[in-house]
């Protein structure tokens, strides 16, 4: 066993700590930008709604195309450290050139191919922390998810507040320097991680490859999977994009004589993913403990549903404000809705391809789950051009649907295990 497994920090490799705060950083300048982007559009740019729900869901979707490129660079010629410490310093020169508006679409592209050897080759890491056999490994994903989420709580207070309140520039020029500080933590902590094998080593000391008629079920159950979570994306993604419109124009923000930041709502989705992961992993171990445990699909349709009934509460609130705005207080509850639902299904899915990924396969695999986040953001983009040509009611209730849709497709893929 090597330092890195031998020695912990909070129970878990030292290892893990580097990397969640390594990408916590990357997640707070990703959110950051984003908090910003569609506000920058409408209120500065002065882009039609249409155009700039279709520009942030063609954004997010290339940021999660380009990791499927990048994962394949990474396992095949540069490696993962190399792969991240250039990915992080291409994404924080894209940020730094959002200051300047006449960059904007390039600044978009610069993130875009800096996330696509970043994003496949920090999470890929993580499994070469654990023995095979280590109970701690499946539950890494979710502490991982939780470390990377402190960055996202804190982008929307800090970025959004320099963006609404001192100017757009401000805040875009601090998730730029968020980056560069995960870039510093990365280098300086890279002792904790175990060293990469050589190309010929991992060639020649992989284990060997599953049969090839397992093999096929296991691509198989990670495609249909890859496609739920391609429809569920479809109205995740709304948070960031017609979400966020309606914050600005359908809830009343104001509490006591103060008027709450329109982007601090979004700093409620990563606060409580901090706060009720470790209530969730409780309640899961005591389950496993007792023979209880849920499959991995289930798990996922069930996050679904959750996710469906918040999108149902908002097409009740608008239904029942009619003309009126909102209270802030249904925002908040739906965010919690939200939020259970997507600790059911998105940590979960991303830990069901890495423990699946073929050994030489690492990045490329992790990078086939971005591959399904960036068919969904394409999707949630589409989507979002009908937020002004449907009712408010309307449109939440389609994004209960998809919801819905990606459960019964997950719950589908579950049913020949209990069979």
């Amino acid at each position: 066993m090597n330092l890195a497994q031998e020695k912990t920090w909070f129970g878990q490799p030292r290892g893990l700590t580097i990397l969640f705060l390594t990408q916590m950083w990357e997640i707070f300048s990703y959110y950051g930008m984003r908090t910003l982007l569609v506000y920058y559009m409408t209120k500065q740019l002065l882009f039609a709604q249409e155009k700039s729900s279709l520009i942030y869901g063609t954004y997010t979707a290339l940021a999660y195309f380009t990791p499927i490129l990048g994962g394949a660079i990474a396992d095949r010629w540069l490696g993962k450290r190399r792969s991240v410490v250039i990915g992080a310093s291409v994404m924080a020169a894209g940020h730094f050139m959002m200051a300047f508006e006449p960059l904007f679409f390039a600044a978009l592209a610069t993130i875009a191919l800096g996330n696509g050897l970043f994003l496949p080759s920090l999470p890929s890491q993580i499994n070469t922390l654990y023995r095979a056999d280590d109970p701690r490994r499946g539950r890494a994903f979710n502490v991982y998810y939780v470390g990377i989420n402190v960055g996202g709580f804190m982008a929307p207070l800090i970025c959004g507040t320099l963006g609404e309140v001192y100017g757009w520039h401000y805040g875009f020029g601090a998730a730029g320097v968020g980056m560069l500080i995960g870039l510093t933590v990365y280098l300086a902590g890279r002792n904790y991680l175990p060293p990469e094998l050589p190309k010929t080593a991992v060639l020649t000391t992989a284990p060997s490859e599953r049969p090839r008629e397992d093999q096929r079920q296991v691509w198989l159950l990670l495609l249909g999977v890859g496609i739920a979570a391609t429809i569920f994306r479809g109205a995740y993604e709304q948070i960031g994009n017609t979400l966020a419109l309606w914050t600005d124009a359908g809830v009343d923000r104001h509490w006591g004589g103060f008027v709450i930041p329109m982007t601090w709502f979004q700093a409620l989705n990563p606060l409580l993913v901090i706060s009720m992961t470790p209530l969730l992993l409780l309640h899961w171990k005591r389950r496993a403990d007792v023979g209880r445990d849920t499959s991995p699909a289930r798990r996922m349709a069930i996050g679904a549903l959750i996710v469906a009934a918040a999108y149902l509460l908002l097409a009740a609130v608008t239904a029942m404000a009619g003309a009126e705005r909102a209270s802030w207080l249904w925002l908040l509850a739906f965010f919690v809705i939200l939020t259970l639902g997507e600790l059911y299904i998105l940590p979960t899915g991303l830990g069901l391809f890495a423990r699946l990924a073929p050994p030489r396969l690492g990045a490329t695999t992790v990078a086939a789950w971005f591959l399904a986040v960036f068919t969904g953001s394409l999707l949630a983009g589409v989507v979002g051009t009908l937020w002004s040509r449907a009712s408010h009611t309307g449109f939440f209730i389609l994004l209960a649907g998809l919801a819905a849709l990606a459960a019964a497709l997950l719950w589908w893929l579950d049913r020949p295990r209990h069979e």
